[in-house]
């Protein structure tokens, strides 16, 4: 046998061995076995392999989804791919830092509200951290919107950093940071074409390169809220809470709002959360929820540069009240007030004092200059 024919040989058992490998974890998930840390990771190397076919990648993402997702194997997920991240060296900051985002999927079409939460925050000067994509179920996602307002989605990692460092932000455009989902991304467009979810809408959420201590992560369902606060918990984060929005009874929310309830669930030292939280908890207003209407990246670029102005009139006001409620939370959690009504209230002042758009001019000039 030359030596052409020993390769194409060794490489076709090569293929075999590695399927084997991912129908044994599939066919596990076919008898509701929940996998251990260990065989989760070695299920997140496989997909990450372009060798890999893509139909095993797809039948194991399905057969997982159909079990039900555990805590435990998000949490090994998450922390596989972000060992497969690019480390943007922001160390320095992640222990006193925050990531204020949404896992999408909720179909609700809101303006992006926890964008503008990250500004607030960020200019009362809580370093955000923040990771994120571009629009995917909705018109404007916070890659959209951060580049309009001027923020660059190439941004080197000494820029990066010395953004953390200048302005308490920066963003990690996700598809620069981790590579590995390249080999996965055919089987996810392909089966978000065809309305299934998978464990890749919500690892977004989870994977931030950047590793703040803090976060406030809103998701698309209530069944989600305990898994996920569990699998940050395991992953080690400080202090934090998942939330689901209820503004109306057929309509959930990817984050917390004034209109209707909110469901949520603590992790690190906020596991004891209450389960339900109303705006007037925060002192604040019920609203309608067309208040939360948001539009393309040009129509949320103008309410994000009325809002910012610091006008109480210059938006709807449940609109203004929301984005308070989210960066009040995300203030609160990340232990800048003693009371959660005392973090709205910090917002609230660093909003209409003018704050947030003197800071959001320096944004713009920051990324000018660089």
């Amino acid at each position: 046998m030359d030596f052409a024919c020993r390769y194409t040989s060794n490489a076709l058992v090569n293929q075999l061995h590695i399927l084997m490998n991912l129908k044994t974890l599939t066919d596990l998930l076919h008898e509701r076995t929940d996998l251990t840390v260990e065989q989760t990771t070695a299920a997140a190397k496989l997909l990450t392999e372009g060798a890999v076919d893509n139909e095993a990648k797809q039948a194991f993402l399905l057969a997982l989804a159909d079990k039900g997702e555990s805590a435990s194997e998000v949490a090994a997920f998450a922390a596989a791919f972000r060992r497969f991240a690019i480390d943007p060296g922001v160390d320095e900051w992640s222990g006193g830092a925050i990531d204020i985002v949404g896992t999408g999927g909720d179909g609700a079409g809101t303006f992006n509200i926890s964008t503008a939460a990250s500004f607030v925050v960020a200019a009362a000067g809580v370093p955000v951290l923040k990771h994120g994509n571009r629009s995917i179920t909705s018109k404007c996602g916070s890659a959209d919107i951060l580049e309009a307002v001027g923020v660059r989605l190439d941004a080197s990692h000494e820029q990066l950093q010395a953004s953390v460092r200048e302005l308490n932000f920066c963003f990690f455009f996700a598809p620069a940071f981790h590579p590995a989902f390249k080999a996965i991304m055919p089987v996810r467009k392909s089966l978000a074409a065809d309305g299934k979810r998978t464990i890749f809408n919500l690892l977004g959420p989870l994977i931030n390169p950047g590793k703040p201590a803090y976060q406030l992560m809103g998701v698309y369902s209530k069944e989600w809220l305990l898994p996920l606060a569990g699998a940050l918990g395991e992953l080690g984060l400080k202090r934090g809470m998942v939330v689901h929005g209820r503004p109306l009874p057929e309509q959930g929310l990817d984050e917390l709002s004034c209109a209707g309830e909110n469901h949520t669930a603590g992790f690190g030292s906020l596991s004891d959360l209450p389960v339900t939280l109303k705006p007037s908890d925060a002192g604040l207003p019920v609203c309608d929820f067309a208040d939360l209407r948001g539009g393309d990246a040009e129509q949320n670029l103008a309410t994000m540069t009325a809002l910012m102005s610091g006008d109480p009139g210059a938006v709807p006001a449940g609109l203004r009240n929301t984005i308070l409620l989210n960066a009040g939370a995300a203030l609160w959690i990340a232990e800048r007030a003693s009371s959660f009504e005392q973090a709205v209230e910090l917002a609230r002042n660093t909003l209409e004092t003018g704050r947030v758009e003197a800071w959001l001019k320096t944004v713009r000039s920051f990324y000018q200059g660089h």
